[in-house]
């Protein structure tokens, strides 16, 4: 009887928490440094969430391991809406490589609960200037032609999107460029800007200005059509290579068994923040569309690429 009793109280402390969310400061957890358009997502959406919950939204940075450093500490904390993970495309892919490497700290398949897909950002493969090739096919056909250049591609870490397309492209021409891992988009750019790294990519939002400005050359999009933004650069499956091709986004997550009405708010405040009208202005400036999808439709899109890739990343030995 004490201990049905007791059930009954903490299903009642749960729900009178959940109702009265939030009550104090909400972290959004980014894995990437500062200046990705994960950073740059959450921080515009923590900006307008802050106003309409009436509780500061904190933006925390917390880089390395292709984003699984971040990710580990959202699904070792507290199941209560306080502390929620800001992630992209990167999520299943790094995830899925620590797991087969037995590294994983946290299962991607059960530690997590889809809050919201804010935003849909196309994927892009860029190179420096210098590099002479248009398009990846070109790129291609430049490196098995010349085996003597000594070309490097850079990611965001071990397993993160770049790294995983690098290693398939790989794959599937037998072409050779050396991995270089970054602790995140904004170094990345750097990096390619700077010459030190022949290509590399993300999503659209890091690269936009500095592709239309010539200082990066768009080689493909992973997106599964030409994006707007971009008109003349081709797909992946165009140019020959469909086993690339990616939906980009950027979501939050909670800890799994965060109650169900505490998800539902954070969702409802992510959608509404994402779809403001001077948000959404600002998002779509950087190549990003508003989404502000249902909890069900975070989850649905990280099951699916945890599949597309899985078998992909274990064939490959690609390790986190």
């Amino acid at each position: 009887m004490k201990a049905f009793l007791a059930a009954v109280l903490a299903v009642l402390a749960t729900a009178a928490s959940a109702q009265q969310f939030p009550s104090k400061p909400i972290r959004i957890i980014v894995p990437f440094p500062a200046g990705g358009t994960t950073d740059i997502v959450a921080r515009l959406v923590g900006q307008r969430m802050s106003e309409t919950l009436g509780q500061p939204v904190l933006v925390e940075n917390r880089g390395g391991a292709g984003g699984t450093i971040g990710a580990d500490a959202v699904a070792r904390a507290a199941p209560d809406g306080y502390t929620v993970l800001m992630h992209n495309v990167t999520f299943p892919m790094a995830s899925v490589a620590a797991a087969l490497a037995n590294r994983a700290t946290y299962s991607i398949d059960n530690d997590f609960a889809g809050i919201s897909i804010a935003v849909f950002v196309p994927l892009v493969i860029t190179a420096h200037p210098g590099v002479p090739a248009k398009d990846l096919k070109e790129l291609v056909a430049l490196l098995a032609r010349d085996r003597s250049l000594r070309y490097t591609y850079g990611s965001t870490g071990p397993g993160s999107f770049m790294h995983v397309i690098g290693e398939a492209l790989s794959r599937e021409t037998g072409i050779e460029m050396t991995h270089v891992p970054l602790k995140g988009a904004a170094p990345l750019k750097q990096e390619l800007l700077a010459g030190r790294l022949n290509v590399g990519g993300d999503q659209l939002s890091s690269s936009l200005a500095d592709i239309k400005a010539g200082k990066l050359r768009a080689l493909a999009t992973n997106a599964s059509r030409r994006i707007p933004e971009l008109p003349d650069v081709p797909t992946v499956r165009e140019l020959g290579f469909p086993v690339l091709e990616a939906d980009g986004w950027n979501g939050l997550f909670a800890p799994a068994k965060t109650p169900r009405e505490v998800i539902d708010r954070l969702q409802k405040e992510t959608a509404a923040a994402v779809r403001h009208p001077e948000t959404a202005k600002r998002l779509m400036e950087i190549g990003a569309q508003p989404v502000g999808s249902t909890p069900a439709e975070q989850d649905a899109i990280l099951q699916r690429q945890v599949a597309q890739f899985r078998p992909v990343i274990r064939e490959m030995r690609i390790e986190n």
